[in-house]
């Protein structure tokens, strides 16, 4: 009889099982050299040091290179005796120009009735004006029919 307890011809797949379903341990590295990680590249002039201008600081330097650009200086060397980059001089001057306009829309929205006043006495003034040609008219025109002899 055959003996049932041998497993002789099973154990051989069960080991070649085993070995494929072994679960997977640590990635081994490849054979290739890992890489340094990159050097932070060095600029030839050093780095400016960073300052922050208070918005007075900031108009004064605008004044500055706009008095300056109106003695003659270029804009270029204006900003550069100011002490800043274009690039800070034109986003100053982008910001500042919003700021600006706010005040003006401010002063218009309290001068509305200062404003209508004005067109008030301008009107008048107007019609006053007109009365004083049409009366100058008329007695420029008696004048000259009187000369023709036309009245």
């Amino acid at each position: 009889m055959v003996d049932e307890s041998n497993a002789g011809p099973i154990a051989p797949s069960v080991v070649a099982d085993a070995e494929v379903k072994a679960p997977p341990g640590k990635k081994r590295s490849s054979s290739q050299p890992q890489k340094a990680p990159p050097e932070p590249a060095q600029s030839k002039m050093p780095a400016a040091k960073r300052r922050r201008y208070t918005e007075q600081e900031r108009s004064e330097k605008l004044r500055l290179i706009e008095t300056q650009v109106s003695e003659g200086n270029t804009l270029k060397e204006a900003i550069k005796s100011a002490g800043i980059s274009e690039q800070t001089y034109y986003h100053w001057k982008g910001a500042a120009k919003p700021a600006a306009q706010k005040d003006i829309e401010r002063t218009r929205a309290f001068s509305a009735g200062d404003e209508l006043a004005e067109l008030v006495q301008l009107e008048e003034e107007n019609e006053r004006l007109r009365k004083q040609l049409a009366e100058k008219l008329r007695a420029e025109n008696a004048e000259l029919r009187r000369r023709l002899g036309l009245d």
